[in-house]
């Protein structure tokens, strides 16, 4: 257990760098129900990372499966996706990787928690680290309790640091506001400029992988 733990903790830290997730919360604290809208928001998101994981856990070893025994058509969606990494890393040196949707009309609790389980879908290149940790729990060779308390524990850790956003609205109230648009200024600042260099790193990897292939050299 000690083994998985140091496996996913730099896992975790990573995912929660999500600044479309901490921008919403912000945007929802600023609502006419601050605290009910920024944890519905907080609770819907959470709840579908769970069932996210839960999916995601049932398809890990069949693919693990096939990327024992890779076939050359894998190799073209490999390098197509290659060329997509590298392309969305160009794209966003602009700073568009922390771009950051907001709702329309005015929020409601059941509003925000729908929306939250949405919020998933928009941050879809922010859960590659959560798909690994997954990854992670499978191979670990738990029990199915094991592995889905792992989990639970994993989703608990990563929704408690943006759980201080309806804390703090609750406690101090407006004030809160600055330090937190604060945080998240950085938080954009910090995405924009690591991102598109894990995504052209992770867009290298794959077509180096394709090259050694199409080599005839043993794929990694």
């Amino acid at each position: 257990m000690t083994e998985l733990a140091t496996a996913i903790a730099p896992l975790l830290l990573i995912d929660v760098l999500n600044p479309v997730l901490f921008a919403l919360l912000i945007y929802c604290a600023g609502s006419s129900r601050p605290v009910a809208n920024s944890s519905a928001l907080l609770l819907g998101h959470t709840l579908a990372y769970l069932l996210v994981g839960l999916v995601a856990s049932f398809g890990i070893e069949r693919l693990t499966q096939r990327l024992d025994n890779p076939q050359p058509v894998d190799f073209v969606v490999e390098f197509l996706l290659g060329v997509a990494l590298i392309y969305a890393a160009l794209s966003s040196r602009d700073g568009g990787a922390s771009e950051n949707r907001t709702p329309e009309g005015e929020l409601t609790p059941l509003g925000c928690l729908a929306y939250g389980a949405v919020v998933n879908f928009l941050g879809a290149p922010f859960a590659l680290p959560y798909l690994a940790a997954v990854s992670a729990i499978i191979q670990a060779d738990l029990s199915t309790a094991g592995a889905l308390s792992v989990l639970t524990v994993y989703n608990l850790a990563y929704a408690l640091p943006f759980a201080l956003i309806p804390a703090l609205i609750a406690v101090v109230g407006d004030r809160a506001r600055p330090g937190l648009e604060a945080i998240n200024r950085w938080l954009e600042r910090t995405v924009d400029l690591l991102m598109p260099w894990l995504l052209l790193a992770l867009g290298i990897w794959l077509l180096a992988d394709v090259y050694r292939y199409v080599s005839g050299l043993e794929p990694g």
